[in-house]
């Protein structure tokens, strides 16, 4: 795609200094600039850019004070940071913009697809499913039995989504991600083998979560897997069954949820961090990166450690931790003393 300097001004009503006819066909950093190219201009440490930039445009604030000459064409706007960003969406929007279904797809003929949906090679949808309107289905995405998907639902290649998941609108799933397995449950035997637990639940993801690169969600073994609107999960998390995820929580790659733990509203998880089975964690609870929690969290709290505390308390902790072997060394001499004197 092409746009003029002129067009981009225009978009953002800003104002052009230079060539308004100037053709850009990519973004790109300042720092990194390249003719055909737009960049921006927000953050002072990168001002000695502008003045050895090959990029052809760049956005830059109403108020920034031209010190030399520059051979790119500026355009001026409110604030260029938000106006870069509306740029990136627009051009993220165009170039995944896709749409008709691949004659190498296989659609079961009492599957439901909405409007303007694209469907990639090697895709299945299968029967009952209900895709929206919208919906960009990737190459070698599975889509099962009575599936349901919302409105405007990106699905990126090699996905798998098992029968009954409910999917809401303004999803985004990531490759790999498995939505849908059954979740671990075997009971043991008394010969020390295990008898696998039926699991007859689904998954249903509300509507505006993205999930990352091979997570998994696993389906109940009764009711519902619940990931409530607004959740991001990173690459490689682990949803176990009927565990119930709350609204904007927000979890870093690796964090393992065992099964029926329910997590508040608003949470954030660090990377590598994991909960035990039937927890309660409230809201706006933060967790930091490889924390093992063993117990019901409060609201508002602020947790590290294996086991978790308090992140102050653990912060003085570690403290002690890095001068035991002084300490120990005290120690030790103060008992060699007490010998002498005894």
């Amino acid at each position: 795609m092409e746009f003029k300097a002129e067009q981009i001004a225009e978009f953002l009503k800003g104002r052009v200094e230079g060539n308004k006819d100037v053709v850009v066909r990519e973004l790109c950093k300042i720092e990194e600039g390249k003719q055909g190219a737009l960049a921006f201009l927000a953050n002072p440490k990168y001002t000695q850019y502008i003045y050895t930039t090959e990029a052809s445009v760049v956005i830059v604030n109403e108020d920034f004070h031209l010190e030399q000459p520059t051979k790119a064409t500026l355009i001026r706007v409110k604030d260029a940071y938000s106006s870069f960003a509306t740029l990136l969406e627009i051009y993220n929007q165009y170039r995944f913009m896709r749409n008709g279904v691949s004659s190498l797809a296989f659609i079961n003929e009492k599957a439901k697809i909405g409007h303007n949906v694209y469907i990639g090679e090697f895709s299945v949808v299968e029967k009952d499913a209900i895709i929206g309107d919208d919906c960009k289905i990737y190459p070698q995405v599975f889509i099962g039995e009575n599936v349901k998907i919302g409105n405007n639902v990106t699905i990126f290649a090699g996905v798998k989504i098992y029968h009954d998941t409910v999917i809401g609108d303004n999803c985004i799933l990531h490759s790999g991600c498995v939505l849908g397995a059954d979740g671990f449950g075997f009971a043991p035997l008394e010969d020390g083998t295990f008898k696998k637990i039926p699991q007859v639940g689904n998954v249903v993801v509300e509507s505006n979560v993205e999930i990352g690169a091979n997570t998994c969600i696993d389906r109940s073994t009764m009711g519902s897997t619940i990931v409530s609107q607004g959740t991001k999960l990173d690459n490689l998390c682990q949803i176990a069954h009927n565990v119930k995820v709350g609204r904007n929580t927000a979890m870093s790659a690796m964090t393992g949820v065992a099964g029926s733990t329910t997590i508040g509203d608003n949470c954030f998880f660090g990377g590598q961090s994991g909960f035990a089975n039937s927890l309660k964690i409230g809201n706006r609870v933060k967790v930091g990166a490889k924390t093992g929690v063993f117990k019901n969290i409060k609201d508002d709290s602020t947790i590290m450690g294996y086991p978790a505390f308090n992140f102050r308390e653990f912060m003085k902790s570690t403290a002690i931790f890095q001068r035991l072997p002084e300490l120990e060394k005290r120690i030790y001499e103060l008992e060699k003393k007490l010998k002498e004197k005894e």
